[in-house]
């Protein structure tokens, strides 16, 4: 039998209402049938609404792609988000969405990348520093250590500080106490309220969202003081801050910025913590790859110092990382609504219907991928992998509404990946294997326990 990597156990094929909405508010992924991993579609009914979970490639495609203007965000995922995230490109749809868009994209083309490197590779080390003090001191919490790293590289590209910079570890602190009080479904989530009835969000996630928005309201009108005075670094928010719209000149406004800025936050820190944890956890599990991650990156990084054309070498990391987000897709599922009437193989589906894409089940999907339950970053090299990587792989969805920041994410998972394991062989530690659950990202239950050593 194949040494298989931790998987949450599906719940029966039938139950009923209350006990659907307990598990799903519970965690999302284990409160699905395994009928999923196979199904091309499933239909949900409930009084409430009514929800298609698509896995056939050609109605992903569509939603996303063929007719997404057709299949907008559903206000259901804005329900649980607002607090937090305000009016951001996660949440916004139409024109709305279209014109935040044309001011973020640029700040995450080719060129911008290679400027943001420098500050990427600097993170890394820190994170490297920050866990050497773990060394061959018994087993550590390397979720809590991924958070951190992620963190102080979205700060140093975005605002040019570190993640010891008073206001940035004030917004991190603050924020692992919102992913606590933050639940994965609000009741307006599940409920069809009307508009003007209000949402019910705990007292400590409103506060604790408040706080976030003040941290970093409070460092983007700093940013745009130093901009005025001709004084800002050249990072990402000075870029995003001073890009106009090409249709109609305006730029955003500081309470625009702060709902950017926090999604960067929340996608970008917390998306990319959940990969590298899980990429960890899966090089301690396997550790015949983990040596050829460590052997790559000794090649590739010596003598100390690596250039931004060198990151293209690091194959074995970049294929470990996308197996490692195949597995453990960070965001599990995305909400679309069907804005008209549609015909899904050969079932009409209302309008206002919820469209489910689920990158959970479509990177397992067993008619899509050989051995789908198995860790195996070589697969990207065979035929069904890389036909996978093209129908049935989303970690970033894909279309109009792919994340901007997918690029920026591809370099630095692999690179930190690479520089952890070059200077670190991380190890399981017996009796802790980690049970996958979805919150905001997908995370272990009690968290991922290794030991590390220097190498």
């Amino acid at each position: 039998m194949p040494d298989l990597p931790p998987k949450p156990a599906s719940r029966p094929d039938k139950v009923s209402l209350w006990k659907y909405f307990r598990l799903f508010r519970k965690d999302i992924l284990s409160a699905q049938p395994s009928r999923l991993y196979h199904a091309w579609m499933a239909e949900f009914r409930t009084p409430f609404f009514r929800s298609y979970m698509c896995n056939d490639p050609e109605l992903v495609d569509l939603v996303l792609k063929g007719s997404p203007d057709d299949f907008p965000k559903s206000d259901r995922v804005r329900e649980g988000l607002f607090p937090l995230l305000g009016n951001s490109v996660f949440i916004t749809n139409g024109e709305t969405w279209k014109r935040q868009r044309r001011i973020i994209d640029p700040a995450f083309e080719g060129g911008r990348l290679r400027d943001t490197f420098p500050a990427m590779w600097d993170a890394g080390v820190a994170a490297v520093e920050r866990l050497d003090k773990f060394a061959d001191q018994g087993p550590v919490e390397i979720e809590a250590q991924t958070s951190h790293a992620a963190a102080d590289v979205i700060f140093r590209t975005l605002f040019s500080i570190p993640i010891e910079h008073e206001v940035a570890g004030a917004v991190f602190s603050t924020f692992r106490e919102h992913q606590i009080a933050q639940p994965v479904v609000n009741l307006g989530a599940l409920l069809p309220l009307p508009k003007w009835m209000p949402r019910f969000h705990s007292r400590k996630t409103k506060e604790t969202a408040k706080q976030i928005r003040g941290l970093i309201e409070q460092l983007t009108a700093e940013r745009m003081a130093e901009i005025k005075a001709g004084t800002a670094p050249d990072d990402l928010a000075t870029k995003i801050m001073t890009t106009a719209d090409p249709l109609t000149g305006d730029v955003f406004d500081t309470e625009e910025m702060v709902d950017q800025v926090a999604i960067f936050f929340l996608a970008g820190h917390e998306t990319s913590a959940s990969a590298l944890a899980w990429a960890l956890y899966l090089m301690a599990r396997y550790p015949e790859w983990q040596e050829k991650l460590a052997e790559e990156a000794r090649e590739v990084m010596d003598p100390g110092k690596i250039y931004f054309s060198a990151v293209s070498k690091l194959r074995v990391s970049r294929d470990v990382f996308r197996e490692a987000m195949r597995l453990y897709s960070p965001v599990p599922m995305m909400v679309r609504e069907a804005a008209c009437p549609e015909r899904f193989r050969e079932r009409e589906v209302p309008k206002g219907s919820q469209i489910v894409l689920s990158p959970w089940h479509l990177h397992r999907h067993d008619r899509m991928w050989e051995r789908p339950d198995e860790f195996d970053p070589g697969r990207f090299q065979t035929e069904n992998g890389k036909e996978g990587l093209r129908k049935a792989y989303l970690p970033f969805s894909a279309g109009q509404r792919v994340c901007p920041g997918s690029a920026f994410a591809m370099i630095e998972g692999p690179l930190i990946l690479s520089l952890l394991v070059r200077a670190f062989r991380f190890e399981v530690v017996e009796g802790h294997e980690p049970v996958p659950q979805a919150h905001l990202t997908v995370r272990a239950k009690d968290g991922i326990w290794l030991t590390l050593t220097r190498r």
